[in-house]
């Protein structure tokens, strides 16, 4: 348990100069990519599943956006790092050390919209039945 309280809530970066707070982000940036690419490959699995139950098959987005998605996941996850060298850059040392928090919704955000299309399939799927009994 120790492992995921050090990835869910990292120490700040305590050196705080520009460089330190790149390298701190750009740390934990293979810890992001592997959770939120997990819950994209569970993503993947559920709409797959949802597509081809009947009535009919279904074909969701084609797979060709998974490249473009985890490319502009990785484009906002350097927004994380530039938010934070904005505060320091705005208000010096009295900075918050806002990393860890900003870490952490980063990834619950990405985790949660990588999620939604399951939903989306799912209440597709309850579309697809209703409209073929009815």
């Amino acid at each position: 348990m120790a492992t995921l309280d050090r990835v869910l809530y990292p120490l700040p970066d305590f050196q705080r100069t520009p460089l330190s707070l790149v390298l701190w982000w750009e740390r934990r940036r293979m810890s992001y990519n592997l959770i939120v690419g997990g819950a994209g490959l569970l993503s993947l699995t559920i709409c797959q599943f949802f597509a081809a139950l009947p009535p009919g098959p279904y074909h969701p987005l084609p797979l060709l956006l998974v490249p473009v998605y985890a490319l502009l996941a990785n484009l906002c996850y350097s927004a994380g790092w530039l938010a934070e060298l904005g505060m320091r850059a705005l208000w010096k040392d009295n900075a918050p050390r806002a990393g860890p928090f900003l870490w952490r919704q980063g990834v619950i955000f990405s985790v949660g919209l990588t999620l939604l299309p399951t939903v989306l399939m799912m209440c597709a799927w309850v579309v697809r039945v209703v409209l073929a009994v009815g």
